[in-house]
């Protein structure tokens, strides 16, 4: 067993304002991508200035906070939000659903798309690659607030997490930063590196993430109020992530389809 690293959920404490890991994460992530889609809009066949992918990350970082939370609100715990409205507001505190989020962003792409008159999967397939980044870095964040943990586990490496009882657990969140944060981006960053079928790395992306996802799912416990939700280990994660890796698989091999006509 390993010790579970107990690290203050604040980063800066300085009384009128605090400043958590969790918002510190998104900042990394987002900082980070919008370096890495600097550097792949200079390309030419992506062709898209400084300027437009400025715009591109601050819409995609509006759609992130807006679908993350209402994706955490409506799919993960509307009763709870219904009866305190106001704890919609309290980002700081956790509880942002990637799917949520995703669909955000989707949405925030094709408003971007439709502005510059760029085609809709171009613009996916050129943020797609980067995205696993801010997946990893949020990941890590629930780690440090020791939320999201996983089933009872006797393998070297299982952790007791604060306020998740005595038995040492899988750390969940580190198995998803690996797989959909530091694995996902790799896969994707070399697929990408020459000229793909316009839709094929928006659909690995889609595939990988769906793929990753439902599997850890099988060792991260789910939220206690939603519980399983079919055969005792079905869960919400993996009811959302399975149309991911339908439409992911659907869109690759469209791509590659439409390529060879």
């Amino acid at each position: 067993m390993m010790a579970y690293p107990d690290i203050d959920p604040v980063a800066l404490n300085l009384g009128f304002l605090k400043i958590h890991w969790y918002g510190i994460s998104y900042v990394v992530g987002i900082s980070a991508a919008w370096l890495l889609l600097r550097f792949r809009g200079s390309q030419i066949h992506w062709g898209f200035s400084s300027e437009q992918v400025s715009d591109l990350v601050f819409y995609a970082m509006v759609g992130i906070i807006i679908g993350g939370r209402l994706g955490s609100v409506l799919f993960y715990n509307f009763p709870q939000y219904l009866e305190h409205p106001l704890d919609v507001f309290k980002i700081w505190q956790g509880g942002m659903s990637f799917h949520g989020g995703l669909l955000g962003v989707i949405a925030a792409m094709i408003w971007f798309a439709r502005k510059t008159e760029s085609g809709t999967f171009k613009v996916l397939d050129f943020i797609a690659p980067v995205v696993p980044i801010g997946l990893g870095c949020g990941r890590i964040g629930n780690f440090i607030n020791g939320e999201l943990w996983g089933a009872p586990s006797d393998l070297p490496w299982a952790m007791i997490f604060p306020n998740a009882g005595a038995l040492p657990r899988h750390p969940s969140q580190l198995y998803e930063a690996f797989l959909e944060g530091l694995i996902l981006f790799i896969i994707l960053w070399l697929f990408s590196a020459k000229p793909r079928p316009t839709m094929s790395i928006a659909g690995l992306f889609l595939l990988g993430y769906g793929v990753f996802r439902f599997a850890v799912e099988f060792v991260r416990i789910p939220d206690s109020h939603i519980g399983y939700l079919a055969f005792d280990w079905l869960t919400m994660g993996q009811i959302l992530s399975f149309p991911m890796i339908m439409v992911g698989t659907v869109l690759f091999i469209m791509a590659y389809r439409i390529k060879e006509h």
